[in-house]
Order: structure tokens, then C-alpha cells, then sequence
């Protein structure tokens, strides 16, 4: 059979069976089996982490490879010359309100990648560089912004006639599709720059992408490897792109990159939590909606479940995180350790009251449950042991809130995420 009939067939065995899932998925609490939640103060040895020394040192390494063994996999060490080549500066756009700048970063030794297009607004009339925000989307740089003039991605997309992705192309239409969920203008206001790239630069999201995104491109063996127990996954793959644009931020005068906020929504909400954990250089880190392979307790089994996301989409994952369907407990992390992989940096992690999918008390209890680790640092986290009222926001170091509405990022989300990164960094 032709790859371009397998792609539709692939698509239904993953985005339209987890759909299905969800008309049957568990979301009564009380079915929910008495679980314990793995000890984040205790090293593989069993010696008790009794300060930040302890953890930074010790502990958070420890978990930071129980991660790459058992879920996201381990990103690849070496990749030789990064290339930064600004493509575009329009210093007047948003009708002058901020300079936006396209950037292409590819590999010198990785030709056969055909590299990441980067889209950085930056407002104007700021005296000082800008804090920044850096995400993924999901359609791509012309759909996040409405300016006509931003160049249409020619890569890959997931089928959709609502956002008018015709044989799985952004077309004309397409434009502007997914700029609520970006409000350049109030970020801007706010003094901060956006830095975006669309996720599929680096890898289709199928189960067979890999084989025409970075992953492959990295391999000796190109397309034709088997990934194996502990090989990262296109989450890892999509949290490296964060980080190449963390290296180019590192290079515009323009920017602050000691206030770096990394961001994400959904899976690329996963990703921005794994983003965070590897790369320290993500001062502020904000999971939205992320769910099971985020920041849900796998444990709970409410809503999508580690059986239902390593079926529907195992391309994400390392393959080991498989093993773990239906037997989360024998797995040797929950995702409150993926919360504290952050600390002592400051994170965020939203959840809608609609998005039972997403399980937004697990998301919670991440939170939570993480706490510990923030103690050791004298750093307050949520300063509640009970999920708060729908739109209420909470917390400190580790914040929280639980919105009206379904899965999706809001102007509502915006607007806690820029009071926290701007608390924050003036701190």
C-alpha cells in the first residue's frame, strides 16, 4: 500500500480511536483504586533528600533519567553546529506596535533535516531587552499570527476542515486559525516578546513521522532503525526545538534571555513541562491542559489513561512508557516528579472544568504532590491542600488554576501566565 493511503489509516488508529475513547473512559472518582505515589525525597540508594544540595545533586538527576528511561526518552547528546539565519525583519508590524522577525535554524551537519522556521515578535519601544515567551503551535507561524504577510508553512498537517487543512496542507484559509490562542497584542502590552515554531518542523505527529522529521535525521540508520527501550520520542523531539530557539535567544540583543518563559498547550503542554525539566535556562515554565503524559497523576486512571495515549499516539513516548498501560503502578515515576523536575524555577499548570479528559484534580494533585521539593528550597507552592474554586487562581512557586470551559488555551490563561512570568521575574 502506498504511504500516502497508510497516512489516513494511521491517523483514525490514533487521533480519532482516543476520541472514541473518550464517551467511554472512567471519570467517577470513587472507581479510582488507592494508589501511593512514588517518594520524591528518597534516592535510588534510599537515603533521604534532606536539602536543596541533596536534591540538586543527588535526587533531581535520578529522576530526571527515570524520565528518559520510562516515558520521554533520552535526547541525543550531540548534533553538531546550530544555524541561526534571520530571513525576515519587519520593524513596524501589528500596525507598529512591535518588530517581528522570522528566523531559519537548521543543522550544519544535518543537511537532510530541512530545519525549524522560527517567528519572533518583539514589542516596541521597550529601553531594556524583553522577557520572552517561547511555544509551539500546533498550525503553524501564519496561523498564530493574522498579518497576511507571514509566510505559510509547507510542511506536513494533521487533516482538519475546520482549520481548512486541505491533503494535509495549511492553506489560504487557514491563516489566523489558532491566533486566539496567542494574543499577540496583550502579550505585547505586557512587555514581553512571542517566540514560536510549528511543532511539525520537527517532526509530523504520526506514528510514522519520525521517519520524515529529526529523529530520523539524527540516526545513522535514518528511517530504517527500530526505536528501542529508553529512545526518545517526538515529545522529546519537539521540547529539542524549544531549546534551539533558547540558543538563538541567546544571540538577539533584543531579547532577555534570562527570562525565558517556555509555554505549551496539550501535548506540546507535555512538552513544554519536559522542555522545562531538561533546560534550566527556562526561567518560568507553564503547562496548559497537559494532561496524562504531563502533568496528571498517571495513577489515578481517570479520563485518558497510559493505555489510551501509548495506543492512540506511541510515537510520543520512549517505548517503554507502554509497559505501563493498565499497570501504572509498577511504573517508577508519576508526574508530581515531572512538577518538581522544575523547582526551584517557578511553574504554572492550568486545567479547564470541561476538560475532564485531561483530569483536572490529577493535574492538581501534580502540583500538589511537589511540593516537597520546593520546601526544601524555602519556596512556597500552592499554599492550599484542596483544588480551588473555577477561576480562582492560586499558588506562588508552583500556581494553579482551574478555568471555565473546554481544552484550550484562552485569553483568561493568558492573563494569569503574564501576572505569574511578570511576578516572577521582577523577583
Amino acid at each position: 500500500m502506498r504511504k500516502h493511503l497508510l497516512l489516513p489509516l494511521i491517523m483514525l488508529l490514533g487521533e480519532d480511536w482516543a476520541e472514541a475513547q473518550q464517551k467511554t473512559a472512567n471519570y467517577d472518582e470513587s472507581k479510582i483504586v488507592p494508589y501511593t505515589l512514588p517518594s520524591l525525597l528518597t534516592t535510588e540508594s534510599g537515603g533521604v533528600v534532606k536539602s536543596a544540595v541533596d536534591w540538586t545533586q543527588t535526587r533531581r538527576p535520578e529522576v530526571l533519567a527515570l524520565f528518559e528511561q520510562h516515558v520521554f526518552g533520552k535526547t541525543p547528546s550531540q548534533w553538531g553546529k546550530v544555524n541561526f539565519e534571520v530571513t525576515q525583519t519587519l520593524p513596524k508590524a501589528l500596525n507598529g506596535k512591535a518588530t517581528r522577525k522570522h528566523i531559519r535554524i537548521t543543522l550544519a551537519e544535518v543537511p537532510q533535516w530541512p530545519g525549524m522556521e522560527v517567528m519572533l515578535y518583539i514589542p516596541n519601544g521597550l529601553n531594556q531587552p524583553a522577557p520572552c515567551f517561547v511555544g509551539p503551535s500546533f498550525g503553524g507561524n501564519h496561523a498564530v499570527s493574522t498579518e497576511t504577510d507571514v509566510p505559510l508553512s509547507t510542511r506536513w498537517m494533521r487533516p482538519s476542515k475546520d482549520k481548512h487543512i486541505v491533503d494535509n496542507r495549511a492553506t489560504e484559509a487557514s491563516r489566523g486559525n489558532e491566533s486566539s490562542r496567542w494574543p499577540l497584542e496583550l502579550i505585547l502590552d505586557q512587555g514581553f516578546a512571542l517566540a514560536t515554531y510549528y511543532y511539525g518542523d520537527i517532526e509530523p505527529d504520526h506514528a510514522e513521522g519520525w521517519k520524515d522529521g529529526l529523529r530520523a535525521a539524527l540516526r545513522p540508520d535514518g528511517a530504517q532503525t527500530i526505536w528501542q527501550d529508553g529512545d526518545w520520542g517526538a515529545i522529546g523531539a519537539w521540547a529539542w526545538g524549544l531549546s534551539r530557539i533558547a540558543d538563538y535567544l541567546q544571540t538577539d540583543t533584543a531579547i532577555n534571555a534570562q527570562q525565558l518563559a517556555v509555554i505549551g498547550h496539550s501535548r506540546l503542554g507535555k512538552t513544554s513541562l519536559w522542555a522545562g525539566a531538561q533546560d534550566s535556562r527556562f526561567g518560568v515554565v507553564i503547562s496548559n491542559n497537559s494532561g496524562e503524559g504531563g502533568a496528571a497523576l498517571m495513577r489515578r486512571n481517570i479520563g485518558e489513561t497510559t493505555a489510551i495515549i501509548t495506543k492512540a499516539f506511541p510515537h510520543w513516548f520512549t517505548p517503554t512508557y507502554s509497559r505501563y498501560a493498565n499497570n501504572e503502578a509498577a511504573c517508577p515515576i508519576d508526574k508530581h516528579m515531572l512538577i518538581a523536575l522544575a523547582a526551584p524555577r517557578p511553574i504554572y499548570i492550568a486545567s479547564a472544568v470541561e476538560d475532564t479528559w485531561a483530569d483536572p484534580k490529577g493535574e492538581f494533585l501534580s502540583g500538589l504532590n511537589a511540593q516537597p521539593v520546593y520546601d526544601l528550597f524555602g519556596l512556597k507552592g500552592y499554599n492550599v491542600t484542596e483544588q480551588p474554586p473555577i477561576d480562582a487562581p492560586i499558588g506562588d512557586f508552583i500556581a494553579y488554576h482551574l478555568r471555565t470551559g473546554k481544552h484550550d488555551v484562552t485569553r483568561y490563561d493568558w492573563e494569569q501566565y503574564l501576572k505569574f512570568a511578570q511576578r516572577h521575574f521582577k523577583k
